[in-house]
């Protein structure tokens, strides 16, 4: 695994993790060193953390507690991942509100909200935002643990079999999110009924199809608004929404802000330098 420190200092690092792991490679035990929020951009993976299995799509987190260990596998994951980890001191972490139950789940499927700031660190990490990355990864952090206090923890028990087609289904998804497709179309993927299909990913992902649907646009949106080369409406149009006011009554929503203004973040962040 490649791995590529972007930013250290006393209360974070944040570094660029490359896996091309596949089916033929052997899954071993490994052990968190750090607390860490892994952020999944790219690909996918599963792994196996306190007791349970979990299928790690795009806007997926693996989350570390220093000392636990995990095994990452790769038995249907033949693409790759590629995430974006936030790891931090002990120091900070107590500031934050402490090492509790958040820090224990192992991961957390996509949430909109951290999709949202993780596509935004990335393009920080790309050199495309006057944000600093120190900064989207304290406030990542932040975020994570006021929004995990609200989710309930499930046991999503599901064979092999069909985590791979939700599996497939979430890259499928990921790889032609901008485009007009809706259930129906995923389903036909994964070759089932739409009934069984919406069951099966929710289970298997943690979000229903639709859910995941939006929120890969919406982390794709905010990676270009954070880049700031197009209109608000280009973009909207170009990630997969039918018309501005329904993207931008979402955007605000998940954000907080209007497209606009977390676009204008990074003017912000220029000028007062």
């Amino acid at each position: 695994m490649a791995a590529t420190v972007l930013l250290q200092n006393e209360a974070l690092s944040v570094v660029d993790y490359r896996c091309e792991f596949g089916p033929g490679d052997r899954p071993f035990v490994e052990s968190h060193r750090r607390y860490s929020l892994s952020y999944v951009r790219k690909g996918s993976f599963g792994c196996e953390a306190r007791g349970r299995t979990h299928d790690l799509v795009a806007g997926s987190l693996l989350v570390g507690y220093p000392g636990d260990e995990y095994t990452c596998m790769h038995d249907y994951h033949a693409c790759g991942d590629e995430c974006l980890s936030f790891q931090f001191s002990p120091e900070f972490v107590d500031e934050l509100g402490g090492s509790g139950e958040a820090w224990h789940v192992g991961a957390v499927p996509p949430i909109a909200e951290l999709m949202v700031l993780g596509a935004q660190a990335q393009a920080a990490a790309e050199g495309r935002s006057e944000i600093g990355l120190g900064e989207l990864g304290m406030s990542f952090a932040s975020r994570f643990l006021e929004l995990l206090s609200g989710i309930a923890r499930k046991d999503r028990r599901i064979s092999a079999a069909d985590r791979r087609r939700a599996v497939e289904a979430a890259l499928w998804m990921d790889a032609h999110s901008n485009e007009g497709i809706g259930l129906d179309d995923a389903a036909a993927q994964a070759r089932l009924s739409r009934f069984h299909f919406l069951r099966l990913f929710s289970r298997a992902i943690g979000v229903t199809p639709h859910q995941y649907l939006v929120r890969l646009r919406l982390r794709r949106a905010a990676k270009l608004l954070a880049e700031r080369e197009r209109s608000v409406t280009d973009i909207a149009l170009d990630v997969g929404f039918a018309d501005l006011s329904n993207f931008s009554r979402t955007f605000h929503r998940v954000a907080g802000v209007p497209p606009a203004r977390f676009a204008g973040r990074g003017k912000a962040a220029r000028f007062s330098k």
